[in-house]
Protein backbone atom coordinates (compact mmCIF):
# COMPACT_ATOMS: atom_id res chain seq x y z
CA UNK A 1 0.00 0.00 0.00
CA UNK A 2 1.02 3.40 -0.92
CA UNK A 3 2.21 5.91 1.98
CA UNK A 4 0.41 8.76 2.83
CA UNK A 5 3.07 11.83 2.45
CA UNK A 6 2.28 15.05 3.41
CA UNK A 7 4.92 17.84 1.93
CA UNK A 8 5.86 20.02 5.18
CA UNK A 9 8.18 22.19 3.26
CA UNK A 10 11.32 23.05 1.37
CA UNK A 11 14.24 25.32 1.78
CA UNK A 12 14.38 26.03 -2.24
CA UNK A 13 11.86 29.10 -3.60
CA UNK A 14 13.18 27.46 -7.03
CA UNK A 15 13.17 24.10 -7.81
CA UNK A 16 11.75 22.64 -4.64
CA UNK A 17 14.94 20.71 -3.28
CA UNK A 18 15.87 20.03 -0.51
CA UNK A 19 12.52 19.27 0.74
CA UNK A 20 10.67 17.59 3.69
CA UNK A 21 8.03 15.32 3.66
CA UNK A 22 6.24 13.00 6.75
CA UNK A 23 4.44 10.19 6.64
CA UNK A 24 0.85 10.41 8.05
CA UNK A 25 0.37 6.89 9.38
CA UNK A 26 3.56 6.28 10.91
CA UNK A 27 5.16 9.96 11.56
CA UNK A 28 8.43 9.09 9.51
CA UNK A 29 10.47 11.73 7.83
CA UNK A 30 11.59 12.09 4.17
CA UNK A 31 14.12 14.20 3.36
CA UNK A 32 15.29 14.51 -0.34
CA UNK A 33 17.50 16.70 -1.71
CA UNK A 34 21.58 16.59 -3.36
CA UNK A 35 23.21 13.53 -2.96
CA UNK A 36 26.76 13.03 -0.99
CA UNK A 37 29.20 12.42 -3.42
CA UNK A 38 33.11 13.02 -2.86
CA UNK A 39 34.20 10.08 -1.72
CA UNK A 40 36.56 11.59 0.73
CA UNK A 41 33.22 12.67 2.37
CA UNK A 42 31.45 9.54 2.17
CA UNK A 43 34.32 8.16 3.89
CA UNK A 44 33.52 9.68 6.98
CA UNK A 45 30.08 8.31 7.69
CA UNK A 46 29.62 5.70 9.90
CA UNK A 47 26.80 3.14 9.57
CA UNK A 48 25.93 4.18 5.66
CA UNK A 49 24.98 0.80 4.21
CA UNK A 50 24.16 -0.51 0.90
CA UNK A 51 21.48 0.84 -0.97
CA UNK A 52 21.85 3.95 1.12
CA UNK A 53 22.42 7.32 -0.32
CA UNK A 54 23.42 10.17 2.13
CA UNK A 55 21.75 13.86 0.95
CA UNK A 56 23.27 17.27 2.34
CA UNK A 57 20.25 19.66 3.62
CA UNK A 58 20.51 23.10 5.17
CA UNK A 59 20.04 22.67 8.95
CA UNK A 60 17.10 25.67 8.74
CA UNK A 61 15.39 22.88 6.83
CA UNK A 62 14.80 20.48 9.45
CA UNK A 63 14.35 23.24 11.92
CA UNK A 64 11.22 24.43 10.33
CA UNK A 65 9.95 22.24 8.74
CA UNK A 66 10.48 18.64 10.39
CA UNK A 67 7.46 17.95 12.77
CA UNK A 68 7.88 18.36 15.93
CA UNK A 69 5.84 17.27 19.20
CA UNK A 70 3.96 19.84 21.16
CA UNK A 71 0.88 19.36 23.18
CA UNK A 72 -2.36 20.62 21.35
CA UNK A 73 -3.98 23.43 22.83
CA UNK A 74 -7.75 22.72 22.78
CA UNK A 75 -10.34 25.71 23.16
CA UNK A 76 -13.81 25.42 23.45
CA UNK A 77 -16.98 26.71 21.22
CA UNK A 78 -17.22 30.35 22.91
CA UNK A 79 -13.31 31.07 22.80
CA UNK A 80 -13.39 29.64 19.22
CA UNK A 81 -16.68 32.45 18.27
CA UNK A 82 -14.60 35.13 19.61
CA UNK A 83 -12.06 34.38 16.81
CA UNK A 84 -14.55 36.17 14.10
CA UNK A 85 -14.46 39.35 16.04
CA UNK A 86 -10.37 39.41 16.72
CA UNK A 87 -9.23 38.69 13.87
CA UNK A 88 -7.69 41.56 11.59
CA UNK A 89 -8.03 41.09 8.35
CA UNK A 90 -8.91 37.62 6.76
CA UNK A 91 -10.85 34.08 7.86
CA UNK A 92 -10.41 31.49 5.48
CA UNK A 93 -12.52 28.06 5.52
CA UNK A 94 -11.99 24.99 3.61
CA UNK A 95 -14.97 22.43 4.58
CA UNK A 96 -14.35 18.82 3.85
CA UNK A 97 -16.79 16.35 5.30
CA UNK A 98 -19.65 14.95 3.84
CA UNK A 99 -22.36 15.51 6.80
CA UNK A 100 -22.34 18.07 9.99
CA UNK A 101 -24.60 16.71 12.53
CA UNK A 102 -25.89 20.12 13.60
CA UNK A 103 -27.19 21.09 10.22
CA UNK A 104 -29.72 17.69 10.45
CA UNK A 105 -31.14 19.35 13.78
CA UNK A 106 -32.43 22.52 12.28
CA UNK A 107 -36.05 23.44 10.32
CA UNK A 108 -33.88 24.47 7.77
CA UNK A 109 -32.31 21.69 6.77
CA UNK A 110 -36.01 19.68 7.58
CA UNK A 111 -37.68 22.04 4.79
CA UNK A 112 -34.68 20.86 2.51
CA UNK A 113 -34.88 17.17 2.63
CA UNK A 114 -38.72 17.60 2.51
CA UNK A 115 -38.23 19.64 -1.00
CA UNK A 116 -39.45 22.77 0.12
CA UNK A 117 -37.80 25.98 -0.92
CA UNK A 118 -35.93 27.20 2.34
CA UNK A 119 -36.78 29.89 4.13
CA UNK A 120 -33.69 31.52 5.24
CA UNK A 121 -34.64 35.18 5.73
CA UNK A 122 -34.66 35.87 9.52
CA UNK A 123 -32.41 32.48 9.93
CA UNK A 124 -29.44 32.85 12.58
CA UNK A 125 -30.11 36.48 12.71
CA UNK A 126 -27.87 37.49 15.27
CA UNK A 127 -24.78 35.49 13.23
CA UNK A 128 -26.09 37.52 10.12
CA UNK A 129 -25.73 40.64 12.05
CA UNK A 130 -22.21 40.24 13.29
CA UNK A 131 -20.97 38.78 9.41
CA UNK A 132 -22.38 42.26 8.02
CA UNK A 133 -20.72 44.04 10.91
CA UNK A 134 -17.12 42.67 10.41
CA UNK A 135 -17.71 42.66 7.01
CA UNK A 136 -18.29 46.42 7.38
CA UNK A 137 -15.11 46.58 8.56
CA UNK A 138 -13.67 45.28 5.72
CA UNK A 139 -12.58 42.10 6.67
CA UNK A 140 -12.92 38.70 4.46
CA UNK A 141 -14.53 35.49 4.99
CA UNK A 142 -14.24 32.94 2.20
CA UNK A 143 -14.63 29.74 2.12
CA UNK A 144 -13.78 26.70 -0.20
CA UNK A 145 -16.35 23.61 -0.02
CA UNK A 146 -15.62 20.19 -1.23
CA UNK A 147 -17.85 18.27 -2.83
CA UNK A 148 -18.61 14.30 -3.69
CA UNK A 149 -19.77 13.11 -6.73
CA UNK A 150 -22.76 13.12 -6.26
CA UNK A 151 -22.91 15.48 -3.60
CA UNK A 152 -24.45 14.35 -0.16
CA UNK A 153 -27.46 15.70 0.84
CA UNK A 154 -26.07 17.48 3.30
CA UNK A 155 -23.34 18.93 0.65
CA UNK A 156 -26.27 20.20 -1.40
CA UNK A 157 -27.61 21.41 1.91
CA UNK A 158 -24.81 23.81 2.40
CA UNK A 159 -25.07 24.79 -1.32
CA UNK A 160 -28.42 26.01 -0.65
CA UNK A 161 -27.31 27.69 2.25
CA UNK A 162 -24.60 29.72 0.47
CA UNK A 163 -27.00 32.09 -0.44
CA UNK A 164 -27.50 33.05 3.23
CA UNK A 165 -23.72 33.55 3.63
CA UNK A 166 -23.26 35.16 0.37
CA UNK A 167 -25.87 37.39 1.19
CA UNK A 168 -23.81 38.53 4.30
CA UNK A 169 -20.78 39.05 3.05
CA UNK A 170 -19.00 35.81 2.46
CA UNK A 171 -17.54 34.67 -0.64
CA UNK A 172 -17.53 30.64 -1.36
CA UNK A 173 -16.57 28.68 -3.70
CA UNK A 174 -16.51 24.82 -4.84
CA UNK A 175 -14.08 21.96 -5.53
CA UNK A 176 -14.89 18.32 -6.40
CA UNK A 177 -13.52 16.08 -3.76
CA UNK A 178 -11.29 14.47 -6.89
CA UNK A 179 -9.68 17.70 -7.59
CA UNK A 180 -8.89 18.28 -3.42
CA UNK A 181 -7.33 14.67 -4.06
CA UNK A 182 -4.95 15.45 -6.36
CA UNK A 183 -3.93 18.78 -5.18
CA UNK A 184 -3.19 16.91 -1.89
CA UNK A 185 -5.71 18.66 0.35
CA UNK A 186 -5.72 17.93 4.46
CA UNK A 187 -8.90 15.48 5.05
CA UNK A 188 -9.94 18.28 7.64
CA UNK A 189 -11.93 21.24 8.17
CA UNK A 190 -10.27 24.14 9.35
CA UNK A 191 -10.33 28.25 9.44
CA UNK A 192 -7.34 29.85 8.63
CA UNK A 193 -7.28 33.86 10.26
CA UNK A 194 -5.11 36.14 9.06
CA UNK A 195 -2.73 33.88 7.84
CA UNK A 196 -1.07 33.09 11.28
CA UNK A 197 -3.52 30.94 13.63
CA UNK A 198 -5.41 28.01 12.10
CA UNK A 199 -8.52 26.84 14.31
CA UNK A 200 -8.67 23.15 13.25
CA UNK A 201 -12.64 21.88 13.86
CA UNK A 202 -12.33 18.72 15.68
CA UNK A 203 -15.41 16.62 15.57
CA UNK A 204 -17.00 13.74 17.50
CA UNK A 205 -18.53 10.54 15.89
CA UNK A 206 -21.82 11.84 15.19
CA UNK A 207 -20.18 14.63 13.11
CA UNK A 208 -21.19 17.03 16.00
CA UNK A 209 -18.76 19.69 16.20
CA UNK A 210 -16.53 19.25 19.61
CA UNK A 211 -13.86 21.94 20.25
CA UNK A 212 -11.30 23.58 18.00
CA UNK A 213 -7.54 23.13 17.91
CA UNK A 214 -5.42 26.10 17.75
CA UNK A 215 -2.46 25.87 15.64
CA UNK A 216 0.19 28.63 15.22
CA UNK A 217 3.39 27.32 14.78
CA UNK A 218 4.56 29.23 11.58
CA UNK A 219 5.74 25.52 9.39
CA UNK A 220 2.50 24.20 10.20
CA UNK A 221 0.47 27.73 9.70
CA UNK A 222 2.73 27.45 6.62
CA UNK A 223 1.26 24.49 5.22
CA UNK A 224 -2.23 25.39 6.00
CA UNK A 225 -2.07 28.45 4.23
CA UNK A 226 -0.47 26.92 0.94
CA UNK A 227 -3.25 24.33 0.73
CA UNK A 228 -5.79 27.70 1.12
CA UNK A 229 -3.65 29.25 -1.90
CA UNK A 230 -4.22 26.10 -4.18
CA UNK A 231 -7.75 25.35 -3.30
CA UNK A 232 -8.41 28.74 -3.84
CA UNK A 233 -6.64 29.03 -7.20
CA UNK A 234 -8.75 26.03 -8.27
CA UNK A 235 -12.44 26.52 -6.81
CA UNK A 236 -15.08 28.23 -8.57
CA UNK A 237 -17.98 30.40 -7.25
CA UNK A 238 -20.58 28.65 -6.06
CA UNK A 239 -23.18 30.35 -8.59
CA UNK A 240 -21.53 28.42 -11.72
CA UNK A 241 -22.35 24.91 -10.56
CA UNK A 242 -26.45 24.43 -9.99
CA UNK A 243 -25.73 21.06 -10.03
CA UNK A 244 -22.60 21.40 -6.99
CA UNK A 245 -20.35 19.80 -9.48
CA UNK A 246 -17.49 21.62 -11.48
CA UNK A 247 -17.18 20.69 -15.16
CA UNK A 248 -14.10 19.70 -14.80
CA UNK A 249 -15.57 16.19 -13.61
Amino acid sequence: MARRLRFNGTGSGLDGCPSVHEDLDTGEVIVHGPPLTAPEDIAQLQHLSDGETAIVVPRELLTDFAPKDRMPHIIGLDAFAQLFTSFKHTAWRLESRRRYGSDELTETYAQFTRGEPVQWDGVDAEWCAGRREQVALGKRFERVRILDNPPTTGQLYLLDNARRNSAVGEVIHTLTRGEADRLRLPEEDFWLFDSRLVALLRFDDDDQLLDVELITEPATVLRYAQARDAAWHYAVPYQENATGIPPTE
